[in-house]
């Protein structure tokens, strides 16, 4: 069984592969989702170079910075749906927020972030299959809410996110959009450039469309616990 330390090394090695030989791919960074692994896996995925991770739970991604706080370089990013009643201790515990997708949740992270701290580096979830099992907001709310959380005091805007469709049927459609929104937003913001897509069934595609940061677990960790 591989360490984790050659598994992470096998998909920086796939990554740069693929852009290598793919002429319209940039490098893209990667965000190793950590959900539901321990803080001991973490440990050993920074020890073989990584920096980025994300969670899905506040309450779990707290309790494990808790645990690696003498690693004080990660870059923590909260990847899941954002509950109210959980504003306080995300933006206490983590660097980024990439599902933000209201007007409302957006408020409470920049009004409830320390101004001591940095600011919270904000991507707005897109909702870019329209599937109801999915979070996000519709394309044509993405604007309105940019314009929104570019104005907050505490956050800054950095992109887009999305969950591509199962059906990889669409994902063309849904990435070429992504990737038009993108660069409208970047148009708009010099803030913005980061577009989070892709996972590990469709993060090659991802990258074919712009994807500037992809998120993979399961290819660096194993099955989850």
């Amino acid at each position: 069984m591989k360490t984790i330390a050659e598994q992470l090394q096998s998909v920086y090695q796939a990554i740069h592969s693929f852009c290598s030989s793919n002429a319209t791919a940039q490098e893209v960074s990667l965000l190793a989702v950590s959900k539901k692994h321990p803080a001991d896996a973490i440990r050993q995925a920074y020890n073989a170079g990584q920096r980025q991770f994300g969670e899905n739970y506040a309450q779990e991604g707290a309790e494990k910075k808790a645990q690696l706080a003498d690693l004080s370089d990660i870059e923590w990013h909260f990847i899941g749906p954002v509950q109210s009643n959980k504003t306080q201790l995300i933006v206490d515990t983590f660097n980024w927020v990439q599902s933000v997708d209201r007007g409302k949740i957006a408020r409470r992270l920049s009004k409830q972030r320390s101004p001591a701290l940095a600011p919270l580096q904000i991507c707005l979830q897109v909702n870019i299959s329209g599937e109801t099992t999915k979070s996000g907001m519709a394309v044509s709310e993405v604007f309105a809410l940019a314009e929104q959380v570019d104005a907050l005091p505490n956050l800054t805007l950095r992109g887009l996110m999305c969950i591509g469709s199962d059906n990889p049927a669409h994902q063309q459609q849904e990435f070429t959009r992504m990737q038009q929104l993108f660069e409208e937003l970047k148009q708009q913001y010099k803030t913005v450039d980061t577009l989070s897509m892709g996972m590990s069934g469709d993060w090659q595609q991802a990258i074919n469309y712009g994807a500037t940061m992809i998120r993979l677990g399961t290819a660096i960790f194993g099955s989850r616990q």
